[in-house]
């Protein structure tokens, strides 16, 4: 997917410019839930949006080559930090447990998970230096934010399709943004570190990899 153009340092100076592109985003997916259309959805149509604004996102890597460079050349701690988002999961245990809905097999795992996941992001960060420099390291977190992905997917699809009503708080605000923005967030970020974790470690083979995501 992204190559670095070899001897290009790695910069952090287009992180403000991540942040801008992610705030647009935000205010997007926003007003898409703020006009109500979201709370008619049914699966298989979140899963449908999210696949793909994943496509286009990943489309837009492959064809426009400034954009990949862009995307090759920003320091890995702006993509790592994408899923401090992920303590949102907070707020999943406090519905929960406040009023019972999303469903427990979806706000409790979940919303550990995602905790746990965003905790090692932030230890990361914390940690300073360059993360191109531990990509055994981001690779494993990686692989832990992936697996958790995968969970969310299985478990929103399997009570989704069982009592759709069930999973119908996420399709209103504040939780729309689970499907529309905080989702599509995790998911493109990590295809972006496993692309950028196979770049950078010691190995030939390169991987262009594309997952669908679900609110967690």
């Amino acid at each position: 997917m992204s190559r670095a153009v070899p001897g290009s340092p790695r910069s952090s100076a287009d992180g403000p410019r991540y942040v801008v592109v992610g705030l647009g985003w935000l205010a997007a997916a926003i007003v898409v839930g703020a006009t109500g259309h979201q709370a008619s959805w049914r699966p298989p149509i979140p899963q449908l949006v999210l696949a793909g604004l994943t496509v286009l996102l990943l489309t837009a890597v492959v064809a426009r080559p400034r954009f990949r460079h862009w995307l090759a050349t920003l320091d890995l701690r702006w993509l790592v930090a994408v899923h401090l988002t992920r303590f949102v999961g907070i707020y999943f245990l406090i519905l929960y447990y406040r009023d019972r809905a999303p469903p427990r097999a979806f706000a409790v795992p979940g919303g550990w998970r995602d905790i746990v996941v965003a905790a090692l992001a932030l230890a990361l960060l914390a940690a300073g230096g360059e993360l191109n420099a531990r990509p055994r390291l981001v690779g494993a977190w990686n692989a832990l934010g992936l697996l958790d992905i995968l969970f969310v997917v299985a478990t929103a699809a399997r009570l989704a399709v069982a009592d759709p009503d069930s999973m119908s708080s996420l399709l209103h605000v504040p939780l729309s943004l689970l499907v529309t923005f905080l989702g599509e967030e995790k998911v493109d970020g990590l295809t972006l570190l496993i692309d950028r974790a196979v770049e950078i470690a010691p190995l030939t083979l390169h991987f262009d990899i594309g997952f669908i995501d679900s609110p967690g």
